[in-house]
C-alpha cells in the first residue's frame, strides 16, 4: 500500500490531468474535488476518479479545454453552457451570479448544460452553502439503473444533494446520495478488488439478483434503486428536472451519446439556492 499526504496526492493528480491534455482551470477544479474526496474518506470519488477523467478525455467525449459561457437568463435563473467540458469549472463560472440572484430574490436556479459529470455533488453544494445559502442539486447520469419491478437499466444513478448552512465555526449539514442503492463508483471498486457486493445492489443480465460486481458493470446487468418504488420515483423526478426542464439529456440519451466509449456521463445539472434571510425577513 502506498500512502500519500494530501499535498502529494494533489500534485500527482494534477500531473496526470495535465498529461491527459486538460486545461489549467479543469485541472485545478477536478483536483480540488478529488483531493476533497480523499480528505473526507470518500474513496469512490477520490483519486480513483482520475482514471475516468483520463479515459473520458481520451475517448473524445470531453472537450479538454472547454470554456464555460454564463448567461443571465431570467431574474432568478442563471444558465451556464459547459461546452462539453467537465461540470466543475462551469459551476465556478456561474456561482457568483447564482449567489447574487439568490440574495436579491430569495431563491435562484443555476442550470448547467452540456457538461460531463465528475464530482460528488456534496463538493458543489458546500461551495454554495459557504455563502450562507441553502442549496439543492441533482443530475442524471448514464442509464445504468433498473426501475422498481424492472430488469433492464432505464434511469441513471441520479444523485440528489442538499446543504444547510450553520453558524460560523460549525460545519454545514450536507447530504448527497444516489437514488440507486449505491453509487456506481462503489460497485466499480468491488469489481477492481474482486470482492462480492451485497445483495440488493443490482441484478445480472437475466434480471436475477447478483453479488458479482462484474455482472452489473461489464456483462449487461443493472443497478437497483434504493427503497424500491420510492427511489424509482425520485430517479424519475431528477431525470425530468435536470433533463428536459433545462433542455438537456436524459440518462438514456447520455448513454446513447457515449456510444460505447466508456466515458463519464454527459448531461445537465440543476442547482437551487435559497437565502434564509430573505425568507425570514
Amino acid at each position: 500500500m502506498v500512502e500519500l499526504q494530501l499535498a502529494q496526492a494533489r500534485a500527482l493528480v494534477e500531473a496526470v490531468l495535465r498529461h491527459a491534455g486538460l486545461s489549467a482551470g479543469h485541472v485545478r477544479t477536478l483536483a480540488d474535488a478529488m483531493v476533497a474526496g480523499e480528505r473526507d474518506g470518500c474513496a469512490s470519488h477520490g483519486l480513483y476518479r482520475a482514471l475516468g477523467c483520463v479515459r473520458s478525455v481520451a475517448s473524445g467525449k470531453v472537450v479538454a479545454d472547454a470554456e464555460p459561457r454564463v448567461r443571465d437568463q431570467a431574474p432568478a435563473i442563471v444558465r451556464v453552457d459547459a461546452g462539453g467540458g467537465f461540470s466543475l469549472l462551469a459551476l465556478e463560472a456561474g456561482l457568483p451570479l447564482l449567489v447574487e440572484k439568490a440574495r436579491h430574490n430569495g431563491v435562484a436556479a443555476l442550470a448547467i448544460n452540456h457538461c460531463v459529470h465528475f464530482s460528488a455533488l456534496w463538493f458543489e453544494i458546500e461551495q454554495i452553502v459557504a455563502h450562507g445559502l441553502v442549496a439543492l442539486a441533482c443530475n442524471p447520469s448514464h442509464a445504468w439503473v433498473a426501475p422498481a419491478g424492472g430488469r433492464g437499466p432505464v434511469f441513471g444513478t441520479n444523485p440528489l444533494a442538499f446543504g444547510w448552512p450553520r453558524p460560523p465555526g460549525r460545519p454545514p449539514f450536507v447530504f448527497d446520495f444516489a437514488t440507486s442503492a449505491v453509487a456506481r463508483g462503489e460497485i466499480e471498486l468491488h469489481r477492481r478488488a474482486g470482492t462480492p457486493i451485497p445483495e440488493g445492489w443490482g441484478v445480472d443480465a437475466h434480471g436475477d439478483a447478483t453479488t458479482d460486481a462484474a455482472a452489473i458493470v461489464e456483462h449487461g446487468g443493472a443497478m437497483l434503486t434504493f427503497g424500491g418504488h420510492k427511489g424509482s420515483a425520485l430517479a424519475a423526478m431528477i431525470e425530468l428536472l435536470a433533463g428536459p426542464l433545462i433542455g438537456d439529456l436524459t440518462s438514456a440519451e447520455s448513454l446513447a451519446f457515449d456510444a460505447g466509449a466508456g466515458a463519464s456521463p454527459r448531461h445537465g445539472e440543476l442547482i437551487l439556492a435559497l437565502d434564509p434571510q430573505r425568507f425570514l425577513g
